[in-house]
């Protein structure tokens, strides 16, 4: 995988995301240590499945309408 200095991506920006949309990934290093890949980006074909309230059962609080008896 290319390694590419940030200096270099800075002065380059426009022409490296082009290349990684189209597939072409690469590292971008800071004084020889990578510090990030940049990837295309490829969205879900299916949103992620909503987990407000996944606990709601565990909760284990008695209904106040039933307690009140």
């Amino acid at each position: 995988m290319r390694i590419i200095d940030i200096k270099d991506a800075k002065k380059h920006l426009a022409q490296l995301v082009e290349e990684a949309a189209n597939g072409d990934s690469f590292i971008i290093a800071k004084a020889g240590k990578p510090l990030v890949k940049v990837i295309a980006f490829a969205p879900n074909e299916r949103p992620a499945k909503s987990r407000l309230g996944f606990m709601k059962a565990l909760t284990g609080l008695p209904d106040p309408d039933k307690s009140a008896e």
